[in-house]
């Protein structure tokens, strides 16, 4: 047999490492390509950040490098800006002016365990309002949401001498931002187990004052019109044994079927995530929000990247516990349920709340103690998926752990 030559022996060790060196060469590639679309991404991301309004916050207490912080979203009920079929749609400045905190949740992020959990507060939680300017004509004994008309410092302010929870930033969310994600998201869906709508009936004229209408049960996509009239809901009716049935819950149900829609979004969002729907969703919510000038691009899309961690049927959602009631002036509120309180905030907070220099109030006015409680439930982790059988009869897992909890009667994520 012929010994092969110099160059035969060279050509077969090329043709050998070939596919070797394919394989390295498109690895490469792949890597190159996707630090380039990251960091055209993230420039993006930086650009449509520069856009959004800002403003100081003298209230924020920043927190040190890694600990635990928490950022106040506020849902704002004003209507400035909108266009002439919304002011149709949801009323305008003239009939629905000024601006309340319509929904109030705060989000605590833990970045050493990589973890976030929300709690709201009841927009009719009865309170003593701090830092309202001094030409206030709000009485100081009020529902929790006018405290945003003395703007954001001063929900803050009043949040931290209430309830001593600590805000490091806030993110305010217009009437339409909702809206605007949902859309640019391409849709929810959302399992109705009956018909639903909002209706709300006073001296023997009805209306429907979100716009929620939903005439079949089933699986199906909601835009973000519907999406915003579900979360706006406070007389939420369902169909069922042939007549329309009230959500006796009222605001705390709001609440719920809010945090129903914020895991179905969460979980579309981590499902469709890429630079191009990024692009789409920051294009269309940028001008829906306002924020304090210390949140900064990273922080936002640092915590961008922990939400997307996780789905949202991992994100614990927490409610202030509170009961309803009148006032001696007849107005309806929310009281808060002292005891359980104290617990819920050092659970959610994952430790003690600070110092309380305002108390919640009863409905006579008279200050409730929060006491920090000597042991503290541990932050409820999640729970492996509960199985829910939606009405078009597919299993599907729904949100988790609280999904007990969820009257049959409110939608799904599906």
């Amino acid at each position: 047999m012929a010994v092969p030559s110099r160059r035969e022996r060279h050509r077969a060790k090329k043709r050998r490492r070939r596919p070797a060196e394919r394989i390295l060469r498109v690895f490469i590639v792949l890597v190159v390509v996707i630090l380039v679309i990251a960091g055209l991404g993230y420039g993006y991301f930086r650009y449509q950040w520069s856009k959004v309004a800002s403003a100081p916050c003298t209230t924020c207490v920043a927190a040190a490098n890694g600990a635990p912080y928490n950022v106040l979203l506020i849902g704002s009920d004003s209507r400035v800006g909108e266009t002439a079929a919304e002011a149709q749609q949801f009323g305008n400045q003239s009939n629905a002016g000024g601006q309340r905190s319509d929904t109030i949740k705060i989000v605590h992020v833990n970045p050493s365990t990589g973890t976030a959990s929300s709690m709201s507060i009841p927009r009719d939680t009865y309170v003593t309002l701090s830092g309202l300017p001094a030409d206030s004509q709000l009485s100081s004994q009020n529902k929790i949401n006018s405290a945003f008309s003395g703007g954001p410092d001063a929900l803050i302010q009043t949040i931290q001498n209430t309830f001593g929870i600590s805000i490091s930033h806030y993110i305010v969310i217009n009437f339409f931002g909702l809206q605007d994600a949902v859309n640019a998201l391409g849709g929810i869906k959302m399992d109705f187990a009956y018909p639903v709508r909002d209706r709300d009936c006073q001296t023997g004229v009805c209306y429907n004052n979100s716009g929620l209408d939903i005439p079949t049960a089933g699986c199906q996509v909601l835009d973000g019109q519907q999406a915003l009239a579900l979360s706006r809901s406070r007389f939420y009716q369902y169909y069922a044994n042939g007549e329309w049935n009230y959500d006796p819950s009222s605001d705390l149900g709001r609440i719920t079927r809010q945090n129903l829609i914020i895991s179905a979004a969460l979980d579309k969002a981590r499902s469709t995530y890429n630079p191009l729907s990024l692009n789409s969703l920051l294009t269309s919510v940028v001008h829906d929000f306002s924020k304090d000038d210390a949140l900064t691009p990273n922080d936002l899309y640092a915590l961008a990247e922990r939400f997307h961690a996780f789905s949202g049927s991992q994100l614990q959602a927490y409610t202030l516990p509170t009961s309803p009631t009148y006032t001696s002036g007849g107005s309806a509120v929310e009281v808060v349920e002292p005891e359980s309180a104290s617990q819920k905030i050092a659970q959610f907070l994952g430790g003690p709340f600070g110092s309380i220099t305002t108390p919640p109030i009863d409905a006579y006015g008279n200050p409730l103690a929060l006491t920090v409680p000597t042991t503290t439930l541990p932050p409820v982790s999640a729970a492996p998926p509960v199985t829910n059988v939606t009405s078009s009869g597919k299993s599907t897992p729904t949100t988790s752990p609280a999904a007990k909890n969820i009257p049959s009667y409110d939608p799904r994520p599906c």
